[in-house]
Protein backbone atom coordinates (compact mmCIF):
# COMPACT_ATOMS: atom_id res chain seq x y z
CA UNK A 1 0.00 0.00 0.00
CA UNK A 2 1.17 3.38 -1.31
CA UNK A 3 1.47 6.40 1.51
CA UNK A 4 0.49 9.49 0.95
CA UNK A 5 2.71 12.21 1.57
CA UNK A 6 1.39 14.98 3.71
CA UNK A 7 2.50 18.69 3.19
CA UNK A 8 5.97 19.56 4.82
CA UNK A 9 6.21 16.21 5.84
CA UNK A 10 8.85 13.34 4.09
CA UNK A 11 7.68 9.99 4.39
CA UNK A 12 11.15 8.75 4.35
CA UNK A 13 12.27 10.50 7.50
CA UNK A 14 10.87 9.46 10.08
CA UNK A 15 10.77 12.37 13.40
CA UNK A 16 14.21 12.87 14.81
CA UNK A 17 14.64 12.87 18.65
CA UNK A 18 16.27 16.18 20.72
CA UNK A 19 20.02 16.87 19.47
CA UNK A 20 22.45 16.37 21.88
CA UNK A 21 22.97 20.34 21.97
CA UNK A 22 19.32 20.86 22.52
CA UNK A 23 19.21 17.85 25.28
CA UNK A 24 22.31 19.80 26.63
CA UNK A 25 20.72 22.97 26.84
CA UNK A 26 17.58 21.77 28.56
CA UNK A 27 19.77 19.99 31.52
CA UNK A 28 21.77 23.49 31.95
CA UNK A 29 18.34 25.14 31.88
CA UNK A 30 16.81 22.56 34.72
CA UNK A 31 20.25 23.01 36.85
CA UNK A 32 20.18 26.62 36.90
CA UNK A 33 16.60 26.94 37.56
CA UNK A 34 17.77 24.19 40.83
CA UNK A 35 20.93 26.73 41.88
CA UNK A 36 18.30 29.43 41.94
CA UNK A 37 15.88 27.11 44.36
CA UNK A 38 19.00 26.56 46.45
CA UNK A 39 19.05 30.50 46.93
CA UNK A 40 15.73 30.69 48.36
CA UNK A 41 14.63 31.37 51.86
CA UNK A 42 12.99 28.12 53.64
CA UNK A 43 9.25 29.81 53.56
CA UNK A 44 9.36 30.53 49.79
CA UNK A 45 10.77 26.84 49.57
CA UNK A 46 7.80 25.58 51.41
CA UNK A 47 5.31 27.62 48.97
CA UNK A 48 6.18 25.27 46.22
CA UNK A 49 5.06 22.38 45.01
CA UNK A 50 8.09 19.99 44.97
CA UNK A 51 8.52 16.34 45.65
CA UNK A 52 10.07 15.27 49.17
CA UNK A 53 13.42 14.27 47.41
CA UNK A 54 14.17 17.28 45.36
CA UNK A 55 12.96 19.55 48.77
CA UNK A 56 15.42 16.81 50.78
CA UNK A 57 17.97 17.70 47.97
CA UNK A 58 17.66 21.58 48.24
CA UNK A 59 17.84 21.28 51.72
CA UNK A 60 21.43 19.28 51.85
CA UNK A 61 22.64 21.65 49.19
CA UNK A 62 23.00 24.24 52.04
CA UNK A 63 24.50 22.24 53.89
CA UNK A 64 27.39 21.31 51.44
CA UNK A 65 30.77 23.56 51.96
CA UNK A 66 33.14 22.01 49.83
CA UNK A 67 33.28 22.95 45.48
CA UNK A 68 33.33 19.40 44.27
CA UNK A 69 30.48 18.40 46.61
CA UNK A 70 28.38 21.28 46.19
CA UNK A 71 28.97 20.58 41.89
CA UNK A 72 28.02 17.13 42.38
CA UNK A 73 24.35 17.95 44.71
CA UNK A 74 24.15 20.44 41.97
CA UNK A 75 24.09 17.93 39.30
CA UNK A 76 21.54 15.41 41.30
CA UNK A 77 19.43 18.67 41.83
CA UNK A 78 19.41 19.29 38.18
CA UNK A 79 18.45 15.20 37.35
CA UNK A 80 15.50 15.40 40.04
CA UNK A 81 14.54 18.93 37.75
CA UNK A 82 14.02 16.59 35.16
CA UNK A 83 10.74 14.74 36.83
CA UNK A 84 9.25 18.32 38.11
CA UNK A 85 6.80 20.26 35.92
CA UNK A 86 8.66 23.57 35.68
CA UNK A 87 6.49 26.06 34.40
CA UNK A 88 4.46 26.56 38.17
CA UNK A 89 7.70 27.27 39.84
CA UNK A 90 9.19 29.55 37.13
CA UNK A 91 5.66 31.48 37.20
CA UNK A 92 6.25 31.56 40.93
CA UNK A 93 9.68 32.56 40.72
CA UNK A 94 8.59 35.56 38.13
CA UNK A 95 5.97 36.48 40.58
CA UNK A 96 8.90 36.67 43.45
CA UNK A 97 11.14 38.75 41.74
CA UNK A 98 8.37 41.12 40.09
CA UNK A 99 8.74 40.63 36.72
CA UNK A 100 5.42 38.61 35.85
CA UNK A 101 4.03 40.77 33.51
CA UNK A 102 0.38 41.01 35.73
CA UNK A 103 2.82 41.84 38.75
CA UNK A 104 4.21 44.75 36.46
CA UNK A 105 0.98 46.26 34.87
CA UNK A 106 -0.40 46.43 38.56
CA UNK A 107 2.53 48.61 39.78
CA UNK A 108 1.67 50.93 36.92
CA UNK A 109 -1.50 51.53 37.63
CA UNK A 110 -0.60 52.19 40.86
CA UNK A 111 2.23 55.16 39.65
CA UNK A 112 -0.72 56.26 37.14
CA UNK A 113 -3.06 56.81 39.91
CA UNK A 114 -0.21 58.56 41.92
CA UNK A 115 0.65 60.93 39.36
CA UNK A 116 -2.79 61.70 38.82
CA UNK A 117 -3.67 62.26 42.49
CA UNK A 118 -0.96 64.67 42.67
CA UNK A 119 -1.20 66.28 39.27
CA UNK A 120 -5.52 66.63 39.10
CA UNK A 121 -7.95 67.46 41.77
CA UNK A 122 -10.59 65.33 40.43
CA UNK A 123 -8.40 62.25 40.69
CA UNK A 124 -9.52 61.61 44.22
CA UNK A 125 -13.22 61.73 43.49
CA UNK A 126 -12.49 59.35 41.08
CA UNK A 127 -10.51 56.82 43.27
CA UNK A 128 -13.02 56.98 45.66
CA UNK A 129 -15.57 56.09 42.89
CA UNK A 130 -13.29 53.43 41.59
CA UNK A 131 -12.59 51.74 44.94
CA UNK A 132 -15.50 52.35 47.45
CA UNK A 133 -13.83 50.48 50.01
CA UNK A 134 -11.78 53.65 50.80
CA UNK A 135 -14.27 55.51 53.53
CA UNK A 136 -15.29 59.14 53.37
CA UNK A 137 -15.32 59.10 57.00
CA UNK A 138 -12.31 59.58 59.17
CA UNK A 139 -11.12 56.25 61.04
CA UNK A 140 -12.37 54.08 58.65
CA UNK A 141 -9.89 51.39 56.80
CA UNK A 142 -8.29 53.92 54.68
CA UNK A 143 -10.10 57.65 54.72
CA UNK A 144 -10.19 59.95 51.97
CA UNK A 145 -8.89 62.70 54.44
CA UNK A 146 -5.40 60.46 54.92
CA UNK A 147 -5.19 60.27 51.11
CA UNK A 148 -6.00 64.62 50.68
CA UNK A 149 -3.51 65.48 53.28
CA UNK A 150 -0.98 63.00 51.98
CA UNK A 151 -1.29 64.48 48.45
CA UNK A 152 -0.99 68.14 49.62
CA UNK A 153 2.50 67.32 52.08
CA UNK A 154 3.88 65.67 48.27
CA UNK A 155 2.86 68.41 46.15
CA UNK A 156 4.57 70.54 49.04
CA UNK A 157 7.60 68.34 48.88
CA UNK A 158 7.90 68.34 45.44
CA UNK A 159 7.49 72.79 45.20
CA UNK A 160 10.26 72.74 47.53
CA UNK A 161 12.39 69.82 45.97
CA UNK A 162 12.49 67.82 49.66
CA UNK A 163 12.63 64.26 49.76
CA UNK A 164 9.05 62.60 48.19
CA UNK A 165 8.27 61.11 51.75
CA UNK A 166 4.77 61.65 51.16
CA UNK A 167 4.84 60.55 47.30
CA UNK A 168 5.88 57.12 48.67
CA UNK A 169 3.33 57.03 51.09
CA UNK A 170 0.80 57.67 48.66
CA UNK A 171 2.09 54.62 46.78
CA UNK A 172 2.11 52.57 49.95
CA UNK A 173 -1.89 53.44 50.50
CA UNK A 174 -2.88 53.11 47.06
CA UNK A 175 -0.88 49.19 47.33
CA UNK A 176 -3.76 48.30 50.60
CA UNK A 177 -6.58 50.13 48.33
CA UNK A 178 -6.23 48.47 44.88
CA UNK A 179 -6.44 44.98 45.08
CA UNK A 180 -3.31 43.22 43.21
CA UNK A 181 -4.99 40.88 40.23
CA UNK A 182 -3.88 37.61 40.80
Amino acid sequence: MKQHKQPGQDIDEPELPPSKTKIKKQMHELRDLGVELTELGKDQLEQLDLPENLRDAIREMKSVSKFGAQRRQMQYIGKLMREVDTAPILAKLNAWRGTSQQHIAYMHLLERWRDRLIENDNALTELLAAYPQISPEPGGRTDAQQLRTLIRNAQKEMEAGRPPKNFREIFQVLREIIPEPT
